[in-house]
C-alpha cells in the first residue's frame, strides 16, 4: 500500500514539470513585445540620424544592442529551461536550423549565460549613461549613475564567484574517492 501511494506521488511530482511549461510559452510571447520595443527604438535612431543629433543616434543605438542581448538572454532560457526542466525539444532534434548550443547548457551553464548576458546589458546602460553625462556638460556625476556602477560590478562578482564554484564543483566530481576493499581510499576514474 506504501509503495503504490509513494508511486502516485512520485508521479504527480514527475509530471509538475509540465507546469513550467505556460512560463516558457509566456516568454516567447514576451519576444514579442521585445520586437515591438525595438521598433519604436529604431525609429527614433533613423529620426536622430536625419537630424543629426549624433549623441542620441548613439544612445538609440545602444538601447537596441540592449533588446538583442535581452531577447538572446530569454530565448537561452526558454530552451535550456525547457531542455532541463521540462522535456527535450525533439523539432529542434530534427532541424538542420538547431543552433549548436542547445540540449548542452545544463543549470550551471544557464547560470553562467545568464550572468554573462547582465553583465552585458549592465555595461551598455552605464556606457548610456556616461554618453549622457557628456550631453549635460556637467562633470558631476548622480547618485543613480554611481549605484548603477555598483550593480555592475556586483553582476561582475558574482559571475566570477559562479564561474570559481563551478571549477570547484567540477574538480570536485572529478576528484570522487573510493574505498578499495581493505578500506584505502582510491581515486575513481574520471568520466
Amino acid at each position: 500500500m506504501a509503495k503504490r501511494i509513494s508511486s502516485k506521488f512520485e508521479n504527480i511530482l514527475f509530471w509538475s514539470r509540465w507546469l513550467l511549461s505556460p512560463l516558457y510559452l509566456g516568454l516567447v510571447l514576451v519576444l514579442i513585445l521585445v520586437i515591438v520595443k525595438f521598433g519604436q527604438h529604431f525609429m527614433h535612431l533613423i529620426d536622430h540620424m536625419l537630424i543629426g543629433k549624433e549623441e542620441a543616434f548613439v544612445t538609440d543605438l545602444l538601447a537596441l544592442l540592449d533588446l538583442v542581448l535581452l531577447s538572446n538572454l530569454i530565448l537561452i532560457i526558454v530552451f535550456a529551461g525547457y531542455e532541463n526542466f521540462v522535456s527535450r525539444i525533439d523539432a529542434a532534434h530534427e532541424s538542420v536550423d538547431r543552433p549548436h548550443w542547445m540540449g548542452t547548457i545544463d543549470f550551471s551553464g544557464l547560470k553562467i549565460k545568464l550572468i554573462g548576458s547582465l553583465v552585458a546589458i549592465s555595461v551598455i546602460e552605464l556606457l548610456k549613461d556616461f554618453i549622457h553625462l557628456g550631453e549635460i556638460g556637467s562633470e558631476k556625476v548622480s547618485e543613480g549613475v554611481i549605484w548603477r556602477v555598483v550593480i555592475h560590478l556586483t553582476f561582475v562578482v558574482s559571475g566570477v564567484l559562479f564561474a570559481v564554484m563551478d571549477v570547484i564543483g567540477d574538480r570536485h566530481k572529478s576528484e570522487a574517492v573510493d574505498l578499495n576493499k581493505d578500506g584505502t581510499i582510491k581515486k575513481a576514474a574520471r568520466h
